[in-house]
């Protein structure tokens, strides 16, 4: 069953994402919003497998948006799951293993993905995927590689161990390194971009969450029993779920496993992480590397990314800049500071400008 992640709040992508309507709700690469176009992902029926309508899991401020896109496309889901408060991705992969489980018995996969991810080879990803469940069926925890193209330190490394079936068993994770050292990761052909897409069978993590992560793995347990449904929406219990420790599942399974294993997948991959990925990754770049969303003039301008929501935005003499305009508020950025962003936030967060987060 595909477990869509969609409860992330995207803030290097601010102005444009907010917390109640985050990048994944935005259509920045395609007609589709980034969530609609990871449910069509795993929708899609041109292989041998199918597969299980998907599951979406997101918090209270994001359902009714999400809901009405989802519905839009006309394909069908299995469950909204609510997430009370925010304890990133180790508890939502206990709660889907738990609830997948239950419903499909504990041999049935789980394929883990964030909401707001681009990959553009799709039958690439799927061709991956059939590798991955050839592993999973022997009780591995699959986690999927991504071939670097440059030293980017915003990105998790997995470093290969031994050959196993289609791909190898992991030898360590390296979270986010500087410059250099992802130079000579990348120099020793050994290493992969960690996608934050992993696949397992949910009686498989089970068992390593009991074992390495008891806490989440109860607690998340206890917040899917302890839950209330209503149709096809699972709102988890606030007491349980709010007593469950906040890790990710890399640090709280995958880096104490020993049945993690890396599947290559040459799919296009870019997470979007900021606003500089969107220029790297748009296929309607003008002449002088431009590109622009909105109305948008530019002049003598040269390998910027230009949006506007509302007015029409004049641009001159610049190069490698950012502009975002809404409704309300102007970003300027260099574009190789896009990841900075974060920090912008941060500020009006102390500030308490809540009007604009």
């Amino acid at each position: 069953m595909p477990v869509i992640m969609s409860g992330g709040s995207g803030t290097r992508l601010w102005p444009l994402s907010r917390t109640a309507h985050p990048k994944q709700l935005h259509a920045l690469v395609s007609e589709l919003t980034m969530v609609q176009e990871t449910v069509a992902r795993v929708s899609d029926t041109r292989r041998d497998f199918s597969f299980a309508r998907p599951m979406i899991v997101l918090n209270e401020r994001q359902h009714a948006l999400a809901r009405l896109q989802l519905e839009a496309m006309s394909v069908p889901t299995s469950h909204y799951v609510i997430e009370p408060v925010a304890r990133n991705t180790a508890a939502v992969a206990a709660v889907a293993a738990h609830l997948v489980a239950r419903e499909y018995g504990p041999d049935a996969f789980v394929l883990l993905l964030p909401a707001d991810h681009h990959i553009r080879d799709v039958d690439g990803f799927h061709t991956a995927i059939e590798a991955a469940a050839e592993l999973a069926t022997a009780g591995s925890i699959i986690t999927f590689g991504v071939q670097p193209t440059g030293p980017e330190t915003g990105y998790g490394y997995i470093e290969r161990g031994e050959k196993l079936g289609q791909g190898y068993r992991v030898r360590r994770f390296t979270e986010k390194p500087d410059r250099e050292a992802a130079q000579r990761f990348i120099d020793t052909g050994a290493y992969y971009w960690n996608a934050g897409i992993f696949l397992f069978g949910s009686g498989a993590v089970i068992s390593e969450m009991n074992r390495h992560c008891p806490e989440i793995a109860s607690a998340s347990f206890l917040a899917l029993e302890n839950a209330s449904n209503n149709g096809d929406e699972v709102n988890l219990c606030v007491d349980s779920f709010a007593n469950c420790p906040s890790n990710s599942f890399d640090y709280a399974v995958m880096e104490k496993t020993d049945k993690a294993v890396v599947v290559p997948a040459d799919i296009g991959w870019s997470d979007i992480g900021a606003w500089q990925a969107l220029w790297e990754i748009a296929s309607d770049k003008t002449a002088d590397g431009n590109v622009a969303r909105g109305d948008v003039h530019f002049v003598e301008t040269r390998d910027s990314y230009v949006m506007s929501t509302g007015p029409r935005v004049g641009v001159v003499g610049v190069r490698n800049v950012v502009i975002v305009v809404t409704d309300d508020a102007v970003l300027v950025s260099d574009a190789g500071r896009s990841q900075d962003v974060k920090a912008l936030v941060d500020a009006l967060k102390e500030e308490g400008r809540t009007d604009l987060l």
